[in-house]
């Protein structure tokens, strides 16, 4: 893989600063909301992340009540990071474990290091980062491939690297949001602040006022509005109901699909730094069975291929089985059975939040 220097042009002596900007560029820029029947989004929490997980943060335990801050309490805008960890009085649920945290804050330092203490925020009028961080420390000359050298990497809050006299490029990323800075060490302890102005998105389905099951429905985010011009990919897919993605400040488009037919939904939403943004998207739609039978009341007839259409002839779903389920749109729908050469069909209409059973009779 060739390292960032030749990627970017980087050479030289002068690459370490424009590194330290290709590490921040390198961080998924955000932006997301609903259509159709629009989300509700709730009023923004502030963000004091839950414990890393696939998808991004999942969430904790009564963690994010409606108006909760994701910061933790005691800290207003431009205040620092705790030296050790989190305040007095920060309720256990709301901070995950500082991994490599010194309980004492300065680790002892060998003649010819130098220590480099490190804090993160969300922004000056906003509070510390207190978990779900990611720091990575690289040399700031690229090697003879053109590569930059990992040199040290922690998920501290608040870490502390001892290390060698020089030039170093940091980056620190919370979710898909992130920053870097190039640092020089001489002799004196080197304290750094890096501000992540993110937020974090949490969603949930449903359908009328009952909860998806998170197994059938998933989300993906993509950057900017749905009516921004161009084409545009998700930034992250199949995010899970209930998980906690951090994303930077923005807008950003997502969207909603509930099972894998036509029931999708779309929409943008804003994130704030510093801010938890719950979405609620409210699908119109129903699970659908089909079945073949050759009498009223008989057995589901195996081994038959079905497709669902519009009213206009779009296939909207394929599939094989005696009891095949689907879940569709509200709205007016033809279905197609085919067994043993034979081809049956009706007509059939979906009902929002009706679940039911749809017959077909092979005569």
């Amino acid at each position: 893989m060739r390292g960032w220097g030749t990627r970017f042009g980087l050479r030289g002596p002068r690459s370490a600063l424009a590194a330290a900007f290709v590490l921040a560029a390198m961080v998924v820029p955000a932006a997301a909301q609903f259509s159709g029947s629009a989300p509700q989004a709730g009023a923004p929490q502030s963000l004091a992340p839950p414990m890393s997980g696939p998808g991004g943060f999942s969430q904790a335990p009564g963690f994010g009540s409606p108006g909760a801050s994701l910061v933790a309490p005691g800290f207003g805008p431009g205040a620092a990071a705790p030296p050790g960890g989190p305040s007095r009085g920060q309720p256990p649920s709301m901070l995950p474990p500082f991994p490599g945290s010194s309980p004492t804050g300065m680790p002892q330092i060998a003649p010819g290091q130098v220590g480099l203490l490190l804090s993160a925020r969300f922004g000056e009028s906003a509070g510390p980062i207190t978990g779900g961080l990611n720091w990575r420390v690289y040399a700031d000359q690229a090697d003879k491939a053109g590569r930059f050298r990992l040199v040290k990497e922690d998920k501290s809050a608040t870490p502390t690297f001892v290390l060698p006299p020089g030039g170093y490029i940091v980056h620190v990323n919370i979710g898909l949001a992130g920053a870097a800075k190039h640092v020089r060490l001489r002799a004196e302890t080197v304290r750094e602040s890096f501000d992540i102005p993110a937020g974090g998105i949490r969603l949930e389905g449903r359908v009328g006022g009952v909860r998806i099951p998170a197994g059938q429905i998933a989300f993906d985010i993509l950057p900017g509005s749905q009516f921004d011009p161009g084409d545009k990919q998700p930034i992250t897919r199949h995010v899970m109901t209930g998980d906690v993605v951090m994303v930077p400040e923005g807008t950003y488009h997502i969207v909603s699909n509930y099972g894998d037919a036509n029931a999708v939904i779309r929409s943008d939403i804003r994130v704030q730094a510093g801010k938890l943004t719950d979405v609620t998207v409210t699908h119109h739609a129903a699970i659908i069975t089909l079945k073949l039978v050759g009498d009223r009341g008989g057995e589901a007839l195996a081994n038959t291929a079905w497709s669902v259409l519009t009213p206009g002839g779009d296939v909207i779903k394929e599939s094989i089985g005696a009891f095949p389920r689907v879940i569709l749109a509200e709205g007016d729908y033809r279905v197609i059975a085919r067994n043993e050469g034979k081809v049956f069909e009706r007509a059939f209409k979906v009902s929002s939040g009706v679940d039911g059973e749809i017959v077909v009779l092979a005569r």
